[in-house]
């Protein structure tokens, strides 16, 4: 029984690497949806749906567990999924966790009351879908108390890092870190709320300054991942072997995906 890792497009690869990296015998299902990418223009309704069925596709795939390596769908979809569709048997688990749990030094399962953490002034920088969610707000929240969050959707950034247009994307990225510091000049940590966002972290990290701790997703998901399992056994099965699936043309995006990590990646068709 595989782990499945699953995205709009091809962000969640950022995730994908970083679990393989953490656990190499981990068997892991990928699937893009790179069809319909991106999600972060898309209404609520619309990314619920098309997660729904990216996720039953790898429940065919033998995944039990699913993980939504996609913010926007995470932030849209998760709690919805969760509270209304999700059978006893199947966990999917969102992006956000770990990043709320790293800001706020607590597990997600510590259901004490908000309390006073370190960091007071975070930047957040996601999807339009994502920010319109406040889903990141909401979740910090019952966490946390005298946090000030600023949110700048980020229109533009997936679409420039799918196309491969790095001088775009870091142009993209310093224009909308500028925004964001025209309403709050001195943030002390910063969310990449976008698991695209990685492969720019350089582009965030310089238009902040050495100053502002950056949040990056990836490592922090990939370790919780191997707690969560560590406490889940039962939700890794036999086998070897990982897969990389796609609803899009798996010969334009095997050769994105390769430049994206750097070694060869072959998608078969969803």
């Amino acid at each position: 029984m595989a782990v499945g890792v699953f995205d709009s497009g091809l962000g969640g690869l950022t995730v994908l690497d970083a679990i393989a990296a953490r656990l190499p015998d981990l068997p892991l299902v990928y699937l893009g949806d790179n069809k319909h990418t991106p999600y972060g223009v898309r209404d609520a309704e619309d990314i619920f749906n098309l997660t729904c069925a990216g996720v039953e596709r790898l429940w065919a795939e033998g995944c039990d567990l699913v993980i939504l390596a996609c913010n926007t769908a995470s932030a849209a979809a998760l709690k919805r999924m969760q509270e209304t569709w999700l059978p006893p048997n199947k966990r999917v688990l969102g992006v956000f966790v770990p990043m709320i749990e790293a800001l706020t030094e607590r597990r997600w399962g510590d259901n004490s009351p908000p309390r006073e953490v370190e960091v007071k002034h975070v930047a957040l920088f996601a999807t339009p879908a994502t920010v319109a969610s406040r889903a990141f707000q909401r979740e910090l929240a019952f966490r946390a108390i005298g946090v000030d969050v600023e949110a700048q959707p980020c229109g533009g950034v997936v679409d420039a890092i799918e196309q491969g247009d790095e001088i775009l994307a870091e142009a993209l990225v310093t224009s909308h870190v500028e925004a964001l510091m025209r309403r709050m000049p001195h943030p002390e940590a910063a969310i990449l709320g976008c698991t695209h966002y990685p492969l720019v972290q350089d582009a965030f990290q310089k238009a902040l300054g050495e100053q502002v701790q950056v949040y990056s997703q990836p490592k922090l998901v990939a370790e919780s991942l191997e707690d969560y399992l560590a406490r889940h056994p039962e939700l890794v099965g036999s086998g070897t072997v990982s897969r990389f699936l796609t609803t899009g043309d798996p010969i334009r995006v095997s050769g994105k995906a390769t430049q994206f990590l750097r070694y060869p990646i072959k998608f078969e068709s969803a």
